[in-house]
């Protein structure tokens, strides 16, 4: 089997905090006197029976960490850090997503904590040879009019070059807020050209993937594996052509699913959708961009073929220019036409290769 890190692939799901380095996260807290939660640096916070998962939990680890960044060397050094990481893995693309209001108290607002990570992430990109773009998040815990605010300071900085702001999304629990409520800050980022990714079907099923479908209108949506649940939500997913960042991890480490052979990876694939596999939040759920390749491949039995597949649907996902796509392409049609390893001990004829890009 071919080496999954050198698989070129972009990664279209990663939260500005959750993708802190453990001993990162020790050093912060330390600076600051901060005491950790244990369960954030055991290195399996999330590590309990389906039935004891949850969101809250989750929340509440999540904030603990959060609130150990506190200066803009703080919020550059996870830049950095999340470039090296995801570049070691074979992603070429990072879109990396933050929300500048947990942070702007320390930074002097929220203008200044956005152009902290993207002259972060043009940084980054250069010292690891990676595109880093930035997608600027709202909160469903947060009142409308904040997203209005947080989508006009989005567009300010849109484009799709290395660091550009890319992309406007929603986060936090799906089950708070009303999403009609946050259209015309979705309206306000599209007329910007800024791709809408807001998140939804994960905590919540297909009516709620309906709804987000309806109000936002989503180029991609941040999780949406619950489709699998209606053939019909999942039709016009497809049909729209609306692409899911599935984040395998972190439905199992919040007890979407209880074990990583449930997670409906099959289904929406065999369905046509396009699928980008993302690691969401690797501090709290213990596992990297990588590790949702090897559950395609371990758990759903994904070839090669279907994995390199896998790759490039997450690469025409991304909002890379159109010769960074036609490039990246070309790099999985390579990776995929390079010797399988298990042939230098095959003694049946060579098997065929499939060119996706």
């Amino acid at each position: 089997m071919r080496d999954l890190a050198r698989l070129p692939k972009a990664h279209l799901h990663l939260h500005f905090t959750g993708s802190m380095r453990v001993p990162t996260l020790v050093d912060m807290a330390a600076a600051y006197n901060v005491r950790l939660p244990e369960a954030l640096v055991d290195n399996d916070p999330l590590r309990l029976p389906a039935t004891e998962r949850g969101w809250f939990r989750f929340q509440r680890l999540y904030d603990a960490a959060r609130a150990c960044v506190r200066s803009e060397a703080d919020m550059r050094r996870l830049v950095d850090e999340a470039a090296a990481d995801d570049a070691a893995e074979g992603s070429r693309r990072l879109e990396i997503q933050v929300d500048p209001t947990s942070y702007a108290p320390f930074v002097g607002g929220i203008t200044p904590a956005v152009e902290i990570v993207i002259d972060a992430a043009r940084v980054a990109s250069a010292a690891h040879g990676i595109e880093v773009g930035v997608i600027v998040a709202a909160s469903r815990m947060k009142h409308p009019l904040d997203a209005r605010t947080l989508a006009r300071l989005a567009a300010r900085h849109a484009g799709d070059g290395v660091g550009d702001v890319v992309g406007f999304g929603l986060s936090n629990d799906e089950r708070r807020g009303d999403t009609s409520q946050f259209g015309p800050a979705f309206d306000i980022a599209r007329r910007a050209g800024l791709a809408a990714v807001p998140h939804g079907g994960e905590l919540l099923g297909p009516d709620h993937i309906g709804e987000v479908m309806r109000e936002l209108v989503p180029d991609r949506i941040g999780h949406g594996v619950r489709a699998a649940e209606d053939e019909r939500v999942l039709a016009a997913i497809v049909e729209r052509g609306v692409a899911l960042e599935v984040n395998p991890g972190s439905n199992i480490g919040l007890g979407v699913y209880a074990e990583a052979s449930e997670v409906p990876l099959r289904t929406l694939v065999d369905a046509g959708a396009l699928v980008a596999l993302g690691a969401d939040d690797p501090l709290l759920f213990g596992s990297r961009l990588v590790d949702q390749y090897e559950i395609a491949r371990t758990a759903h039995g994904f070839t090669d073929t279907e994995l390199a597949a896998l790759a490039a649907s997450s690469i025409r996902a991304s909002r890379a220019s159109e010769s960074t796509r036609t490039r990246l392409l070309a790099e999985v049609d390579a990776w995929l036409l390079a010797p399988d390893p298990a042939d230098a001990v095959d003694t049946h004829p060579a098997r065929g290769t499939v060119t996706i890009g």
